[in-house]
């Protein structure tokens, strides 16, 4: 039989439950973690809220960029891969398993599932939303159109994009360019969510690991969700709907890090979520309900996605290593 290096080194990159059955939770890691990322990202959020918030009663930094927008896209986002050096350096853990190695050329698949699996999802969420709620489709994209036409230089002038070729440019640019630079945004979280975080809760079981950092992180998004984040219309609701959001989006994006053996594809289907949320809203007439959709943030938008989840979670195997 073939004892294969590969097999060992994956062990120690993402354990598997049944190699921890008898061992412990690094408790004092995982807590130090914790407490980096929730309080640096709360202090940011604290800021925030006594800058303005999230709105425009927020001050400008650079002509058309409110200060919430950087200090939210910056040290809010960063904090859990700046809580995941914190805590290396504090408990003297050093360099160890980062899960920064790519692993492309063995599992380059999981790269391509993080990347597109998302996208069709969301899309067809947003498509879901629209049949049960007709009335808020609107085909003619009449909001996009007035904006277009309010760029145009004259009443005469003809416009140099029609809505529907907007947005299948949209499309296209968010499918590629918008996910790539996406990345540099997602890596600030999942650098600390999937890299460290999930890794050590893994001694509980794989499925429980998974949803409890789903949940932690839902939690970690209260601050700038009360503050109208995502549901400016329910943010109380809306802070409830958030951690369920985030065990969906965190079981897919915990199963294509222990699949792919690296961070790097949950960096990608982060970005992808990201960068492609917003296609569906440019179809919306009317004032749907953000709890709703047909952003992946709304129930029926995230549904086909939650599928997926609930089967990973309840399928034998499926959250196991590749190869195991």
């Amino acid at each position: 039989m073939e004892t294969s290096e590969s097999d060992s080194s994956r062990a120690a990159t993402f354990p598997v439950a049944t190699a921890f059955d008898d061992a412990d939770v690094e408790t004092r890691r995982v807590l130090s973690f914790v407490l980096f990322a929730f309080g640096i990202s709360w202090a940011v959020g604290a800021v925030v809220y006594a800058t303005g918030g999230i709105g425009s009663e927020s001050p400008d930094v650079l002509p058309g960029i409110p200060l919430w927008y950087v200090l939210v896209a910056t040290g809010y986002m960063f904090a859990p891969a700046l809580a995941n050096v914190l805590t290396r350096l504090l408990t003297g853990e050093g360099r160890e398993n980062l899960r920064l190695r790519p692993h492309v050329r063995r599992n380059w698949r999981w790269w391509v599932v993080a990347w597109l699996v998302p996208i069709v999802l969301l899309y067809l969420g947003a498509a879901l939303f629209f049949v049960l709620f007709p009335e808020f489709f609107d085909p003619t994209l009449s909001a996009l159109t007035d904006g277009l036409a309010g760029t145009a230089s004259g009443a005469d002038d003809a416009l140099p994009l029609g809505p529907q070729g907007l947005v299948l440019l949209t499309a296209a640019s968010t499918l590629t360019l918008g996910t790539a630079i996406n990345c540099l945004a997602t890596f600030g979280e999942e650098f600390g969510w999937r890299a460290y975080l999930q890794p050590k809760l893994m001694p509980l079981g794989t499925r429980r690991a998974i949803v409890l950092v789903g949940v932690i992180w839902g939690v970690w998004h209260w601050p700038i969700i009360l503050m109208g984040y995502n549901y400016p219309d329910a943010p109380v609701l809306g802070a409830l709907a958030m951690v369920f959001v985030t065990v969906v989006f965190g079981t897919f994006l915990g199963w294509v890090t222990v699949r792919g053996e690296s961070v790097w594809p949950a960096v990608i289907g982060h970005a992808a979520i990201n960068a492609n949320a917003g296609i569906g809203v440019l179809f919306v007439q009317g004032n749907p309900s953000s709890l709703l959709g047909p952003a992946p943030t709304g129930v029926m938008g995230l549904l086909p996605l939650a599928v997926l989840a609930l089967w990973l979670l309840v399928r034998p195997g499926a959250l196991a290593p590749s190869g195991s």
